[in-house]
C-alpha cells in the first residue's frame, strides 16, 4: 500500500476484510478526475472491488440509493457492496478501466470501429432510457439534489460568466446579459416542463464503463428530478468526444424513438434539443473555466477549444438570435486567439518576455511545462533615467547589455538548454512548446533575452513555427523571420 492516507486505506482494506471475508492484499489509489472524491482499486484473494471516499455526504448518500433503485429496474450499474456508518467510504463494484471515451478514441483513429461504436452508444442510450423512465415519485426519494429549476439555471448560466467571460477579460454589458439569461431560463424551464424524469446531469462517455461487452453508468450521484433531453444532449455535445452532426443526428432520432418524447414533430424536438445544448455548452465553458483557465488543470485547457467549436456551429445555427448580448459575446469568445486550433501547423515554439511583478504568462495550449528563465540577475538599465521610458528593443539598450557580455552568455545557454527538447518536440509530433524570459518590469532585460533566443530558435529550427509575445509591451509576432 502507498502511504499518503495510510488511516484511510486501513478503513478500506477492513471493511473488505469485514465484507468479503478475505485479506486486502492491495490498496492502490487510483489517478484523480473531476470531482474531489477519491477513488482505490482494492484487491485480495482473488477478489477486487473500489472503495470510494466522499466528504460530501449528500453525494454519498445518493450514489448509494440511486444504485439501489436503478439496479432493482434492470440498469447497469455498480453494485454498492457495503459502506461505513458515517456513509463517506463505501465499497463498490469494480467494473474495470475501459470507457466508452476509450473506444471513441480507438475510433477516431481506426474507422473500421465505427459500427461498433454506434452499437455500444445506443445501448448507452437505451441504459439512459431506463433509469430516466423510472417513475419520479421513487427517484425522489433517492436523489439528494434540488429539481432542476430557474435557480439552477440562472447559476449555470453565471457559472459561464464568472468562470469563464471574466477571467477571459472579455468586456461586456452586464445587465444585457442578465436579461439574456432570464429571457433563456424562461424557455428552458418551458422544455424542463415537457418531459421530466430523471436528470443525471452528467451522462458523457467517461462516465459509461464498458463491461462484458456491454455498457455500465457510473458518476450519477449528482442526478435530480428534471429534463431527460439534457442528457442526452450532454452525451453528443461532450467536447472532446468530437461526434459529427450525423452522428448525432442518427443518436437522437434513435433516443426520440426509444424515449417515446412526447413531441410529435421532429422539428419542435430539434429545437428543445438545440436550446438544451446551447445551455449545457455554457455551463460546460464555465467548468473548464474554472479548471483550466483558473487552477491551471491541462485536461480542462486541452477541452477548451472543442467546446468553443460546439458553441461557435450553435449560434451559426441561430440558437442564440432571440439573445442578442449573449450572442454577441459568444461571437466573440469563439474567435478566442488563444484557442483557434494550431494542430495543423507543426510545432509552435511561443518566447514569452513578461514581468515577474504580473506573474507567469499563461499556458493555453494545455501541453503545461516549458521553460521560465529569470534574467533579474543581470544588471538592470531600467534602474537609469536614459533608459525607463526605452525597451529592449531599442538601440541604446541592447548596447548597455551587451557591453557588460553577460547577457550573451545568457542567451546562448538558454538555447543550448532548450534546443534539445525543441527537436524531440519536433521528432514526437508535439504541437505546443513555451519558453518565457522575465524582468522585474517586462521592459528591458526579458525583452532583449526574447528578441534574441526567439531570433535563434527560428533559425536553428526553420520548420518550427517560433512566435514572439512581449507580454507587458503588449507586442507579438506571430511568426518570427530570419
Amino acid at each position: 500500500m502507498d502511504n499518503l492516507t495510510p488511516d484511510i486505506q486501513t478503513r478500506l482494506a477492513e471493511m473488505f476484510a469485514g465484507c468479503f471475508g478475505k485479506k486486502a492484499e492491495s490498496v492502490r489509489r487510483l489517478p484523480g478526475a473531476g470531482s474531489a472524491r477519491i477513488y482505490y482499486r482494492i484487491e485480495g484473494e482473488g477478489k477486487e472491488c473500489i472503495g470510494t471516499v466522499s466528504q460530501n455526504l449528500d453525494d454519498s448518500e445518493a450514489f448509494i440509493a440511486l444504485s439501489k433503485v436503478f439496479r432493482e429496474n434492470g440498469a447497469n450499474v455498480p453494485e454498492v457492496y457495503c459502506y461505513s456508518d458515517d456513509k463517506r467510504l463505501y465499497l463498490q463494484e469494480d467494473l474495470g478501466d475501459r470507457s466508452l471515451f476509450d473506444l471513441i478514441a480507438a475510433a477516431r483513429k481506426d474507422p473500421s470501429l465505427n459500427d461498433e461504436l454506434e452499437k455500444m452508444v445506443k445501448r448507452s442510450i437505451d441504459q439512459l432510457v431506463k433509469i430516466q423512465n423510472i417513475e419520479v415519485r421513487v427517484l425522489k426519494k433517492a436523489v439528494s439534489y434540488p429539481a432542476f429549476s430557474r435557480r439552477q439555471v440562472m447559476w449555470d448560466l453565471n457559472y459561464f460568466k464568472y468562470e469563464y467571460l471574466k477571467p477571459s477579460g472579455f468586456d461586456f454589458d452586464e445587465d444585457k446579459l442578465e436579461d439574456d439569461f432570464e429571457s433563456f431560463a424562461d424557455e428552458l424551464l418551458k422544455i424542463a416542463k415537457e418531459d421530466t424524469g430523471f436528470m443525471y446531469r452528467d451522462f458523457q462517455s467517461r462516465n459509461i464503463i464498458i463491461k462484458d461487452n456491454e455498457p455500465w453508468l457510473i458518476d450519477f450521484q449528482g442526478g435530480r428530478i428534471g429534463p431527460k433531453i439534457y442528457d442526452v444532449v450532454s452525451f453528443l455535445w461532450q467536447a472532446k468526444a468530437g461526434f459529427s452532426e450525423e452522428f448525432r443526428e442518427c443518436i437522437l432520432e434513435y433516443y426520440k424513438e426509444s424515449s417515446n418524447y412526447r413531441h410529435e414533430s421532429y422539428i419542435e424536438f430539434r429545437n428543445a434539443v438545440l436550446k438544451m445544448a446551447l445551455f449545457r455548452t455554457l455551463q460546460v465553458l464555465g467548468a473548464y473555466g474554472l479548471r483550466g483557465l483558473v487552477e491551471r488543470k491541462a485536461h480542462f485547457i486541452e477541452s477548451i477549444p472543442a467546446a468553443l467549436q460546439n458553441l461557435k456551429v450553435l449560434i451559426n445555427r441561430g440558437v442564440a438570435d432571440a439573445y442578442p448580448t449573449l450572442k454577441s459575446i459568444c461571437e466573440v469568445i469563439c474567435d478566442d486567439p488563444r484557442f483557434l486550433s494550431k494542430n495543423d501547423e507543426g510545432l509552435t515554439v511561443t518566447v514569452f518576455s513578461f514581468s515577474y511583478k504580473k506573474g507567469y504568462p499563461a499556458d493555453f495550449s494545455g501541453n503545461g511545462g516549458g521553460f521560465m528563465f529569470d534574467c533579474r540577475g543581470m544588471h538592470n538599465p531600467g534602474r537609469y533615467d536614459e533608459y525607463k521610458p526605452l525597451t529592449g528593443r531599442d538601440k541604446a539598450v541592447i548596447d548597455f547589455l551587451e557591453e557588460r557580455g553577460e547577457v550573451q552568455s545568457f542567451t546562448e545557454r538558454a538555447v543550448e538548454m532548450v534546443s534539445p527538447t525543441v527537436q524531440r518536440y519536433l521528432q514526437r509530433d508535439f504541437n505546443s512548446l513555451q519558453i518565457g524570459f522575465g524582468c522585474t518590469g517586462g521592459r528591458h532585460r526579458s525583452v532583449y533575452c526574447a528578441e534574441t533566443v526567439a531570433k535563434m530558435l527560428a533559425q536553428e529550427f526553420p520548420e518550427a513555427k517560433v512566435r514572439l509575445i512581449h507580454r507587458e509591451l503588449d507586442i507579438k509576432i506571430d511568426r518570427v523571420e530570419v
